[in-house]
């Protein structure tokens, strides 16, 4: 029964990598040309473009998702959104299901990939995590997405959890980040995204499945809050929620 499923699940990978790259050629120029769009019109009519496309092949490979707690973005304010990450499939839902104009910390080596390299790049803050001088301007270029009324998306797990624990430890960066502007933190959780495309587990697999995305209430940032203390409400927020509510999104 194992090998019959491994089997089934690499050929619905190859059927998803057709979806994928046909789409991809499709969606890659007008894309492109929302560069010569001003932000945050430009990365908003890229995010609306985005967010059709992306429900089309999570629907051609058998993938619904459910989007809860969108409410909790007020119109007019921006904030440091902050998602767990389980796997590559998490990357295209949070740019279009972010409510409003958002950017997404990014590594710079996927942007060298010819033709999905530009729509990866167009949505991204590109850091090289190799390079000490880039992890430093990274949050310059973020705290100017933030200047200029985007959201800001954040992995803090800082590259796929893939442990069998809720979450991985967090980095520094979104909450210094929080720190420094003020901008309060939306939680993200995000389900199910690791049985969907296991990653390395599983290399070339890919099965159906619902995914869920919650976004939780604002964090606030308090002048007496450290970035210690911002990293550790924020680990137990989305801690605790994952392990209360993981039954019900499986």
């Amino acid at each position: 029964m194992t090998i019959i499923k491994n089997i089934l699940g690499r050929i619905w990978a190859l059927w998803g990598a057709i979806v994928f790259i046909s789409t991809l050629l499709i969606m890659v120029i007008p894309i492109w040309l929302t560069n010569f769009i001003k932000d945050p019109a430009g990365t908003e009519i890229f995010r609306r473009i985005s967010k059709p496309w992306m429900e089309f092949f999570l629907l051609m490979i058998g993938c619904r998702i459910v989007v809860k707690g969108k409410e909790n973005f007020q119109k007019g304010q921006n904030y440091i959104v902050v998602s767990n990450h389980n796997s590559y499939m998490d990357i295209p839902l949070t740019t279009p299901q972010i409510p409003g104009p958002n950017k997404t910390i990014a590594k710079a080596e996927l942007a060298r990939i010819p033709l999905f390299g530009l729509i990866y790049s167009r949505g991204s803050v590109l850091v090289d995590r190799k390079s000490d001088r880039s992890r430093k301007e990274s949050l310059g270029k973020m705290k100017a997405v933030l200047d200029a009324g985007l959201h800001m998306c954040i992995y803090p797990e800082g590259t796929r959890n893939k442990t069998n624990e809720p979450l991985k430890s967090f980095h520094d960066g979104a909450f210094k980040l929080a720190r420094d502007t003020g901008k309060s933190i939306i939680p993200v959780l995000i389900f199910n995204t690791k049985k969907v495309l296991p990653g390395s587990s599983k290399p070339f697999y890919l099965r159906p499945a619902t995914i869920y995305m919650q976004f939780l209430e604002p964090v606030s940032v308090q002048p007496e809050d450290t970035v210690a203390g911002l990293k550790d409400k924020i680990f137990h927020i989305m801690y605790d929620y994952y392990q209360r509510n993981a039954p019900n999104y499986s």
